[in-house]
């Protein structure tokens, strides 16, 4: 029920619409699949939640053999119909249903799949990858996007909680600060996906999860924990966390590193709030109140995130922090 809950929201165009023109995806996506043409070209491709349909066509461009687009959205009946508008029948099959139910009679070369959600793992997709992967995808064969790391890294931003929380302590002349508590519970007691800069980051980045697309499995998806150690890097108030998230797409025979030595060594499609916008942008927790933090002083915890057990697509997040002597729980 879940599931179709789901799949029945990817079914309305608007939600199509944002992800096309997101240009930084959109490109990055199709400069990924030109760079591997070596790989696609005369081969058999499988798109994981092909949505309108656009990455398979993509493919088709680049020399595919044959190319099955799977959705389980009713968005598949439109991407057929995109697919036979651009004369493309002959090369792309849609298949409308989930992954783990479609049938195929044939081993496939490349598997395509834009399956990040929010903070990477929100409502992800990633499951339905290693499930294709496991049953069609050819020893050696490429997957795109192959590999993917979240990062998460303190912030501060003031503006947002100004205009969020001390807002009420005077509106038109009236001390509305009463509404504080409740302002800060509707505000920020749940993640909020917004975009940030630079600017608003404290302190270098730290890795909470690193994923290998050829070889992560399913009971790694269930629960993802972390310490972390950050040094401010200023003196600020801070307002929480950020969490954003990159994914690289090389070939089949590449070698994982947990950080990249040079970052020209791969096409790079980030959501970093350094890097040009994306409809991801970034995920912020905030906290009630903000911490006062010195530059050097020293923000440390850990963070758990588990797949809820009533639907695998949502996150439960416990986040523990400390700094300044004073320890918190979110």
């Amino acid at each position: 029920d879940f599931d179709m809950a789901y799949f029945h929201s990817y079914a309305h165009v608007g939600i199509h619409e944002e992800m096309i023109k997101d240009r930084v995806r959109t490109d990055t996506y199709r400069a990924a699949i030109m760079e591997h043409q070596s790989f696609i070209e005369g081969k058999v491709v499988m798109d994981v939640g092909c949505g309108t349909g656009i990455l398979s066509i993509f493919c088709a461009q680049a020399g595919a053999k044959r190319v099955y687009a799977v959705d389980a959205s009713d968005i598949a009946l439109q991407a057929n119909e995109v697919v036979k508008a651009n004369n493309l029948a002959e090369k792309i099959i849609v298949l409308h249903g989930r992954v783990e139910d479609v049938e195929i009679d044939e081993e496939v070369d490349v598997i395509i799949s834009e399956w990040m959600g929010y903070m990477l793992l929100y409502e992800s997709m990633l499951g339905s990858v290693i499930t294709a992967r496991d049953r069609w995808l050819k020893h050696g064969g490429l997957i795109l996007p192959s590999n993917a790391t979240l990062y998460m890294a303190p912030i501060t931003h003031p503006d947002r909680y100004n205009d969020s929380i001390e807002f009420w302590r005077n509106v038109y002349g009236i001390d509305m600060s009463a509404m504080l508590q409740l302002a800060k519970q509707c505000a920020f007691e749940e993640p909020c996906v917004e975009t940030i800069t630079g600017e608003n980051v404290l302190t270098w980045p730290h890795v909470v999860k690193h994923v290998d697309c050829y070889t992560i499995q399913h009971n790694e998806l269930e629960s993802v924990s972390t310490r972390y150690k950050f040094q401010s890097m200023m003196r600020a108030p801070l307002h929480g966390f950020a969490f954003w998230f990159d994914v690289e797409f090389n070939g089949p025979n590449h070698i994982q590193k947990k950080k990249r030595a040079n970052p020209n060594e791969a096409l790079v499609l980030s959501t970093a709030p350094e890097d040009p916008p994306t409809h991801w942008q970034q995920t912020l927790i905030y906290f009630y109140d903000p911490i006062e933090v010195e530059q050097d002083q020293i923000i440390e915890g850990s963070l758990t995130l588990s797949q809820s057990k009533e639907n695998r697509r949502f996150m439960n997040i416990h986040l523990e922090y400390s700094s300044g002597g004073r320890s918190y729980v979110k």
